[in-house]
């Protein structure tokens, strides 16, 4: 038996070269969900350069950050988006510290880390998927509503002196900038699309309850 397995071992190597062995612990809804967790954590990063390219004075409330210094300290925290400057809120809370007046820091830093671990959540923090893991369509679905929700709230919230608090498709009364419509467009289907993979697409009751309150955010129901 040995001597068969040790036969059997380099034939299997070489038939799956370019073909890494932990994916033999992975179905094929790991697989596409795996892609569908790096499109959306590079959506998020792309829109980071977006924002501070069309938000400048917001990366300068940090003295010496760069766009790509917070493009690294995304990229260092692989799970959960823990950050002191923003009080550890993540998520919701970290999304509505982009529209609160009394918020004096960057604003786009704390809306882009309340996305981003908003969606990190509804993959439950995990940067790859396995046969023992298991992903809910309706905290998928939720999580896009929730990305609709921000977009109308980046058209619509205003400071009182009739500024957006964060700058995208529209600058001193002028639509300029569709690019982060499709970019969150982009979002919202992946959500739309994994939470439909996952299954119980069918279910409304969900989606239902979320276009009632289409400009509150919704929690992951988790």
């Amino acid at each position: 038996m040995r001597f068969l397995l040790c036969l059997l071992l380099p034939l299997c190597l070489c038939s799956c070269a370019g073909y890494e062995i932990k994916n033999l612990a992975k179905s094929d809804i790991d697989l596409v969900a795996d892609e569908f967790i790096q499109e959306t954590r590079s959506a998020v990063g792309e829109l980071v350069v977006k924002l501070y390219k069309r938000n400048p004075v917001q990366l300068q409330k940090n003295p010496g950050m760069t766009i790509e210094g917070r493009l690294a300290q995304l990229r260092v925290h692989r799970n959960e988006l823990n950050f002191v400057e923003l009080g550890g809120k993540q998520g919701i809370e970290a999304m509505l510290m982009a529209f609160d007046p009394d918020f004096t820091g960057d604003r786009v830093f704390a809306l882009v880390v309340g996305l981003g671990s908003m969606l990190r959540e509804a993959y439950s923090y995990k940067s790859e998927m396995f046969l023992t893991d298991q992903l809910d369509a309706k905290v998928l679905l939720v999580s896009a509503r929730n990305v609709e929700v921000l977009l109308w709230r980046l058209k619509n919230t205003r400071k009182p002196d009739g500024e957006h608090y964060i700058i995208t498709h529209e600058y001193q009364g002028v639509t300029d900038n569709l690019s982060f419509e499709r970019l969150f467009g982009k979002i919202i289907i992946l959500q739309e699309m994994m939470a439909r993979i996952a299954g119980d697409s069918d279910d409304r009751t969900v989606t239902g309850a979320v276009h009632a309150m289409s400009k509150v955010f919704i929690p992951l129901p988790i």
